[in-house]
């Protein structure tokens, strides 16, 4: 199994959702090889939890990287990212492979690109020459 795989399948322990009991695990590749990883946190407050794939996106940031490979996602059910986390993903991934991991460790690998069709992103907010 590949490392990025087991990373995601083994920070998903460590998630904190005690109001869904809907545990996600992540794992993002640095472009030099390195892997980072995050699980989602829950919060009574809904709209302050944050996902699995943001968190660990934010934790390689936080540590200075900038550029990624690719991300793993593990959770019930082979779940992919939602909206929120597409969007997030592409802003700070551009168009990566995305590996879903399903409970018996099987993969299926989908282009961020795919997941966020017309994306929304820096170029959408320059403004035209004709004006």
């Amino acid at each position: 199994m590949e490392t990025i795989v087991k990373a995601a399948i083994e920070v998903r322990k460590n998630a904190h959702a005690p109001y869904s009991n809907y545990t996600v695990g992540a794992a993002v590749e640095t472009d030099d090889g390195n892997i980072i990883s995050g699980c989602n946190v829950e919060s009574s407050s809904y709209g302050l939890t944050i996902c699995a794939e943001r968190a660990a996106i934010c934790s390689a940031v936080a540590k200075g990287y900038r550029n990624f490979k690719r991300l793993a996602i593990s959770s019930k059910g082979s779940g992919g990212p939602c909206g929120a986390c597409r969007q997030f993903i592409w802003d700070l991934c551009g168009d990566i492979p995305i590996i879903i991991i399903g409970e018996d460790g099987s993969t299926e690998e989908l282009q961020s690109g795919n997941l966020l069709p017309r994306a929304f992103d820096d170029r959408s907010l320059t403004k035209s020459k004709s004006g």
